[in-house]
């Protein structure tokens, strides 16, 4: 049997980077100061210029920056905010840990981002923002979200969690709203080597809102005084100074995760449906979705475990929609998204990563070509 081929490597790209990152963490640990320090300050100003913002401020997660948003835009108790159910549990929790009510629409079949059309009927005298999520590497329509939101005077805020890089009509996510959420888990197109977030935007003083909630309400001039009620969502030092490291490589790692997706587009038998790329997107393909139809004589989750049983992994991104699982099921009933529905018992994400080699491309499309009409 072949060598596993695992679904991403975080070692190997450690591995690659490990002089660079060594040398990052060192300079963070010796300087005496941990918590936002030069390193964060720097790592701030250095993604706020890279995403065309005018400021940025880190955060200790993707959910917290998405939260810390809606705060800072004075969304919350009585308040919907509409978004998807097919994304990372996290944009939906970070709706109700700002005190505001999600309103679910469905999506595109083809790009599996919002239907602003689905949208626009959940609108609401309660409705305040919407949340468009930036998945799997590419844009939502987002002319479409900011005329939907112009037309009701509704904030728009970017969860960019799955988008570093990506751009709409040549402009980097992130800044097309009034406000743009990152996450850097790891596994991110941008990863910290632990947990981390960001806040960006072309508003210094929603970014300063953010800043002082994360820290309490505190401001420099007024330490340990609250004027506002804030939470402790920081940015560490070490993170910061790793992902600095990270930075300059993110355009080179995104153009290798394109190329590798193209050579999937070539290689993969006709059956899969493959990743749609929206007209003015520029996907970085933070992951290679496949939907596997009725036409494959296969089911999902049947495939999933042939490929694992030649040494092929896999993932789900997402089995089970927000408004189908146990914990939000009472907040949502009956609530019915067809396409939704149908995308989360189809699709399957194949291994993509920076460090993959175009051999392992060949690997896994072989196989399911072997497995596949």
């Amino acid at each position: 049997m072949s060598a596993p081929l695992p679904f991403n490597d975080l070692k190997a790209q450690y591995t690659a980077l490990q002089a660079q990152l060594d040398a990052a963490a060192q300079r963070a640990l010796a300087s005496g100061w941990y918590i936002l320090g030069r390193e964060c300050r720097a790592f701030e100003e250095e993604f706020a210029a890279y995403c065309g913002a005018v400021d940025c401020a880190g955060v200790n997660s993707g959910t917290d920056a998405l939260s810390l948003a809606l705060r800072a835009c004075d969304i919350g108790p009585g308040d919907e905010v509409i978004t998807v159910s097919h994304t990372a549990v996290a944009t939906v929790a970070a709706i109700r840990n700002a005190g505001a009510t999600p309103v679910l629409a469905d999506i595109d079949p083809a790009t599996f981002t919002l239907d602003v059309q689905d949208a626009a009927a959940r609108v609401t005298p309660r409705t305040r923002a919407i949340i468009p999520v930036h998945l799997y590497g590419q844009a939502a329509t987002m002319d479409e979200v900011l005329n939907l939101a112009q037309a009701h005077g509704l904030r728009v805020i970017e969860d960019c969690a799955q988008a570093h890089g990506a751009a709409y009509h040549g402009q980097i996510v992130g800044t097309l709203g009034d406000l743009g959420c990152f996450s850097f888990y790891p596994t991110k197109n941008l990863g910290a080597l632990g947990d981390g977030g960001a806040v960006v935007s072309r508003d210094a003083e929603l970014i300063e809102r953010v800043r002082r909630l994360r820290e309490y309400g505190w401001t420099p001039a007024e330490r340990y005084v609250s004027q506002i009620e804030g939470t402790n969502s920081r940015l560490d030092e070490v993170q910061a100074a790793l992902l600095r490291v990270k930075l300059p490589l993110l355009d080179e790692w995104n153009e290798r995760r394109r190329a590798l997706a193209a050579r999937y587009d070539q290689l993969l038998p006709p059956v899969l449906i493959r990743p749609t790329e929206g007209t003015g997107n520029y996907h970085v393909y933070h992951l290679y979705v496949v939907r596997i139809p009725s036409e494959a004589g296969m089911s999902r989750d049947a495939l999933r475990d042939a490929l694992a049983e030649q040494g092929i992994a896999t993932a789900i991104h997402y089995p089970v929609p927000v408004h189908r699982q146990p914990a939000y099921a009472s907040l949502f009933g009956d609530l019915a998204l067809p396409v939704t529905e149908t995308i989360a018992a189809q699709i399957l994400s194949l291994p993509l990563h920076p460090l993959l080699e175009t051999r392992d491309i060949q690997r896994a499309a072989e196989a399911l070509d072997k497995l596949l009409p």
